[in-house]
């Protein structure tokens, strides 16, 4: 049944010409335009198609990750679910790339930039070809906001579907995943384990199609994209080996049509209450760090005003709830178990957390959509009470001082500590880093600095998942911190502050430090400063010199030239 939010929305939509076909129409309809249904009668059309809403359907399928290379027979899905509501599908391709094969390597650089080429591309396609809604599918990281920001600017009808979080593979009879490999590289850099059981544990990490199961870059963002109304409730709670997921495709299917119907596009959806609501849910689950850069991406892409400071604002009132990886035990397959996100949600409306008259996908407010929810069940513990959480307060800190004028972002989960004091050991690249890491030149009370990682830098602002899993792994996880002006994996954890700005390629402080300067991160301040005099910042930053570009052609060079701060979300329109 329709609310009276949709209601109001098909009440307005009331007297625009053919809305159904605004732009298809414009592609196919009158004699002038028979050379272009001559190309689409080669691609399947049939004479009726012409006279029906064209529903582009945006595949980030490729077998080049496992996160994505189920996506063509989720597509199929979707596409019967339009085309049985009366439209016709149109199937597209659109990129992605894999983070955890590419971490640690120079491909990583490409890894951010693969978010606005498909954004770039979903909105080239659709607006090429007059299509009148869209349903995107994204399975990896970048995929997700990628695909939300071109849904965004074209600001057609449109749904978002998550691919699904893989199952844990099962390693000495305990559950295991990515990060659990990334670790190991430390844990056998420093004689823990054995070349044969580091084989045997990479052979059954990951048993099959689905992004990474923890609450890492590509569960929070489903769960965000949920929380924002742009997907339907509870699809980031599901396997994506399971017919729940084909059920989900078939249904955004269904609704796309729906949303065409009762005029219903993506920026009525994703407002500053929306976006509020998202923000809210990623400090519940303990979210990635990278969903401060995606999200500010997102929003500047519906044209929504967002800062890094909304992330302190509403951590202030939040706690985190969600025992989730990495820094809990639990995969997002247990999430899934007990219900999923849909009773967390309902959770925080019943807390007042929540703004309930939101628009989603559905047609209908949030608080509608979660009317029948039922709770948890009892004895989980998977998902904590409000009287107990796992942190009162958001885990997601962002630091200013000397070291961060424009901010950093931290993730800190309490276990950590809170203040960290320690000397700097300096690196110009990640690889540096991880070298020194895995050969023990590390020690406690070191706090380790990865700088020119930058969004220009780089370019392309690399995770620093080796380092912090080999951290971890060689037993440092509370005796040492790490500060880059890169990011990090959602799988990273430990005393870790990332997205330091401004950059080292723009003459910011982290850019100016040497061997030995001490570095002071807390949290409860949140501030991140060198102890330095003024004097001596300014002596040394008139000796610094800009470093030339790393690359001069090709798509990172492009990159480098457009992208704007991470305080800003790394975007490449602004």
């Amino acid at each position: 049944m329709k609310s009276k939010s949709a209601s109001s929305k098909s009440k307005a939509a009331k007297g625009r010409k053919d809305l159904n076909r605004q732009h298809s129409a414009i592609i196919v309809d009158g004699p002038e335009r028979a050379a272009s249904r001559a190309m689409l009668h080669a691609v399947g059309f049939e004479r009726k198609d012409f006279k029906k809403s064209q529903v582009g359907v945006a595949s980030t399928w490729g077998m080049v990750t496992p996160c994505n290379m189920h996506i063509n027979d989720l597509a199929d899905h979707v596409t019967k679910g339009i085309d049985g509501s009366g439209g016709k599908a149109v199937l597209f391709n659109t990129i992605t790339i894999s983070d955890g094969i590419s971490m640690g390597t120079e491909g990583m650089k490409y890894s951010l930039v693969s978010r606005e080429v498909i954004a770039d591309s979903i909105e080239t396609v659709a607006g090429c070809e007059g299509f009148d809604g869209i349903v995107a599918i994204g399975g990896c990281d970048k995929n997700m906001p990628g695909c939300l920001m071109g849904l965004a600017r074209l600001n057609r009808p449109s749904v978002f579907v998550y691919g699904g979080t893989i199952l844990p593979g099962c390693f000495q009879k305990k559950d295991v995943d990515i990060v659990s490999v990334f670790e190991a590289v430390g844990k056998h850099a420093n004689q823990q384990m054995t070349d044969r059981q580091l084989a045997n544990l990479e052979a059954c990490a990951i048993p099959g199609a689905g992004s990474c199961g923890g609450m890492y870059t590509a569960n929070t963002m489903a769960s965000a994209i949920e929380a924002l109304g742009m997907s339907l409730p509870n699809s980031s709670a599901q396997a994506a080996v399971s017919s729940d997921k084909r059920s989900d495709c078939q249904r955004a299917g269904e609704a796309v049509m729906r949303l065409l119907k009762w005029g219903i596009r993506p920026r009525d959806i994703m407002t500053r209450k929306a976006f509020e609501n998202a923000l809210t849910v990623i400090t519940a689950l303990g979210g990635s760090t990278n969903a401060v850069l995606h999200m500010l991406a997102m929003a500047h892409s519906a044209g929504v005003k967002l800062s890094i400071d909304d992330f302190t604002r509403i951590g202030r009132r939040v706690p985190v709830l969600a025992d989730l990886k990495p820094s809990g035990k639990y995969v997002m397959a247990e999430l899934v178990r007990i219900g999923g996100l849909t009773p967390l949600m309902k959770m925080l409306l019943d807390k007042g957390l929540l703004h309930g008259d939101c628009l989603t996908v559905t047609g209908q407010t949030v608080t509608e959509n979660l009317t029948k929810v039922k709770p948890y069940p009892k004895g989980q513990d998977v998902i904590r009470g409000f009287d107990n959480p796992i942190k009162k307060d958001g885990h997601l800190v962002v630091l200013y001082g000397n070291l961060a004028e424009t901010g950093a972002v931290a993730k800190i989960s309490g276990k950590e500590g809170l203040r960290f004091e320690g000397v700097a050991k300096v690196f110009d690249s990640e690889e540096k880093a991880l070298k020194a890491i895995l050969k023990g030149s590390i020690k406690k009370g070191d706090v380790i600095v990865i700088r020119y990682e930058g969004p220009k830098g780089g370019p392309g602002m690399r995770e620093m998942l080796s380092p912090t899993s080999a951290i971890m792994g060689k037993g440092l996880g509370k005796d040492v911190a790490l500060i880059t002006d890169g990011r990090f994996s959602g799988g990273s954890h430990g005393f870790v502050v990332g997205h330091v700005t401004p950059e080292a390629a723009e003459g910011g402080l982290i850019g100016l430090l040497k061997n030995g300067d001490r570095i002071v991160i807390d949290a409860e301040k949140r501030s991140v400063n060198a102890k330095l005099t003024k004097s001596e910042i300014s002596k040394r930053r008139r000796q610094w010199k800009a470093p030339k570009a790393r690359y001069t052609k090709g798509v990172l060079a492009k990159y480098a030239k457009l992208v704007t701060s991470a305080h800003l979300g790394a975007v490449t329109d602004a």
